[in-house]
């Protein structure tokens, strides 16, 4: 099989691979969120490029061996799937044949390729949480730098291409995987493929040798021309990791019923507000199980109600200064608590509020650990 056709019959089943994991997932985003870094690093296949040689020297196309690929982003996530990132790129590839001419050649020396661009990808979330497909496009600027050469082995002809550079509107499209490092938070591994591609033609100044029918009517002579690069097309497939400065937090548990306090399971005593980490406002559901419970005090004979704040066992410090800051990110989630209770008509007089920091867990966990049910107000009616 030709080789080109072996190219794109990887990049038709890559995408046909994307297309249907899209095809088959929910519509929802994996929230990256914030800032986040990547770096990758793999293989490059640059499939045989049509070249054109000049002032009358053989034309063909530039076969290469496999090559490697490196690249390096900085991005931003949106919290909705969104994600746009400035990338580094660069390409290597080791020249291996010239075809085309009607006497065989000998080939040797390589073309790197490097560039920026701008990306916009979107996570998708699947169902699994330890897998979530990424696709999208980019576009930037990119250079071209050629040091090669390559010969007839039984007919006097030589051309050397000699370290000269071209540039040329740059663009790809990316399909990915990434998979999340449990025990590091922010942390996932990526793997991808790239199809890049840099707009020809691109043109590079050489010198050849050769007779009569190679360079004119000159019996043997050298001639300085042009080498252009008509095509040039790269398929990468690339390891890497990335970090994310500020992860999102795990999706919030549905609200737990209200648990009864009362021998009676239809009168409740105790009700329990989640929060966002690191957060103290009130969600919508939040809201709603606030009113029940100021309701609920008008109907059961209570005598006080009490308002206890918590966290879990993470913060933005560490050490003593993260328990600090938890213990009073506690009182005002119960301050938040407390002054919903009163909008809704409970009188600030029969509420007592206190905050616990990260004792008390609802769940146990060890320390610095993200845990939606331990972040939390119980409204308690005595």
């Amino acid at each position: 099989m030709e080789r080109r056709n072996w190219f794109w019959t990887v990049s038709a089943l890559a995408l046909a691979g994307g297309a249907v994991i899209g095809a088959t997932s929910k519509a929802v985003a994996q929230p990256v969120q914030g800032l986040y870094v990547g770096l990758g690093g793999g293989g490059n296949l640059a499939q045989d490029q049509t070249v054109r040689l000049s002032p009358q020297q053989p034309s063909g196309k530039l076969r290469y061996g496999a090559g490697v690929v490196g690249l390096g982003s900085v991005g931003w996530g949106f919290g909705n799937g969104l994600r746009l990132e400035v990338e580094g790129n660069y390409r290597n590839d080791p020249l291996q044949h010239f075809r085309g001419t009607r006497f065989p050649t000998l080939a040797g020396g390589y073309q790197e390729t490097y560039g920026g661009m701008v990306n916009a990808l979107f996570d998708m979330d699947i169902g699994k949480s330890w897998l979530y497909p990424y696709f999208g496009v980019g576009a930037g600027y990119g250079w071209s730098h050629m040091a090669a050469h390559y010969a007839g082995t039984n007919y006097p002809y030589a051309e050397r291409i000699g370290g000269t550079s071209d540039g040329s509107f740059m663009y790809q499209g990316i399909f990915g995987l990434s998979v999340p490092v449990p025990w590091v938070v922010g942390l996932s591994t990526t793997l991808e493929y790239r199809f890049t591609s840099l707009l020809g033609p691109q043109r590079f100044t050489g010198d050849g040798i050769g007779t009569e029918g190679a360079f004119g009517p000159k019996p043997y002579g050298v001639s300085r021309g042009n080498q252009d690069i008509t095509t040039n097309y790269n398929h990468s497939l690339l390891l890497g990791v990335r970090y994310e400065f500020n992860p999102a937090p795990p999706p919030a548990p549905p609200v737990m019923p209200a648990i009864p306090a009362a021998p009676a399971p239809a009168e409740a005593r105790t009700y329990l507000v989640f929060f966002d980490w690191d957060r103290s406002d009130l969600t919508g559901r939040a809201r709603e199980i606030v009113a029940q419970a100021a309701q609920a005090s008008t109907h059961i004979q209570t005598t006080r109600i009490e308002v206890n704040g918590y966290t879990d066992t993470s913060s933005i410090h560490g050490g003593a200064r993260g328990a600090a800051y938890n213990q009073a990110l506690s009182v005002r989630r119960a301050k938040s608590v407390q002054a919903e209770l009163v909008r809704d008509g409970v009188p600030a007089s029969a509420i007592d509020i206190h905050g616990f920091g990260e004792t008390h867990p609802l769940v146990p966990t060890g320390p610095n650990a993200r845990e939606p049910q331990n972040r939390r107000v119980e409204i308690i009616l005595n």
